[in-house]
């Protein structure tokens, strides 16, 4: 259904497919089936229930998505908190980034971006907290041999990933750009749903970086990252 709303305007238009990861052993077919429809990769969510995105059984789908230039687009859907989160739309506004800063800590200190440096992976929420919060996982990493599970400091990391630019605070923008780096923040927009944005241009703009920043963020990047 994707790819056929895509081909109504080819011009316009880059889709996503999904993969099955409570079902690891179909996840390769259910990628090379998204490419083969003309889709750019997958949508995956943060975790399956009982495996997170560090777990081995993954590596296949992290070979053949890097193999192949395939996008990876990080999403949680839902959130694992259940009734800590179960009031004031919690689920949402605390959950989502948690989870999405836990996926990434889990492809991070598992080593599956040391195993598969060509993974092109794309986080939702700009990464969660684990960009403005990265100093914390590095002292982690340099202070306990527990959390050396990646090959260098956490935040060295923050590079070779990408990030949507929907984060609600100018100064959270700016962070993330000053963490990951201008090139690595894409425009988001979450539409069209309730914590999404009306006007993603203007959050943009809201955050006051110089003009080039802007112009990569909102497109800039993203077509470099489409044309490879």
């Amino acid at each position: 259904g994707t790819a056929a709303h895509c081909a109504q305007a080819p011009d316009r238009l880059l889709g996503l497919g999904l993969v099955p990861l409570q079902h690891p052993g179909l996840a390769v077919k259910a990628l090379d089936h998204a490419l083969d429809l003309g889709l750019r990769g997958v949508e995956i969510s943060s975790h399956a229930p009982g495996r997170e995105l560090s777990d081995p059984a993954y590596d296949p789908l992290w070979a053949r998505a890097a193999a192949a230039g395939a996008l990876i687009f990080l999403h949680p859907f839902g959130c694992t908190l259940d009734e800590r989160l179960d009031r004031w739309y919690l689920s949402n506004t605390v959950g989502q980034p948690t989870e999405t800063t836990i996926a990434l800590s889990h492809l991070i200190f598992g080593g599956v971006l040391d195993r598969h440096p060509g993974l092109r992976i794309i986080a939702a929420h700009g990464g969660g907290y684990l960009p403005t919060h990265i100093g914390r996982s590095d002292h982690a990493w340099r202070a306990r041999p527990d959390a050396h599970g990646c090959a260098a400091e956490p935040s060295s990391y923050l590079r070779r990933l990408w990030f949507d630019s929907l984060v609600h605070s100018p100064a959270v923008l700016r962070a993330l750009v000053g963490a990951a780096g201008p090139d690595r923040v894409l425009l988001g927009s979450d539409f069209p749903f309730d914590m999404g944005t009306a006007d993603p241009l203007a959050a943009l703009q809201a955050a006051g970086l110089p003009e080039p920043q802007v112009q990569a963020i909102r497109g800039g990047n993203a077509a470099a990252l489409l044309a490879r």
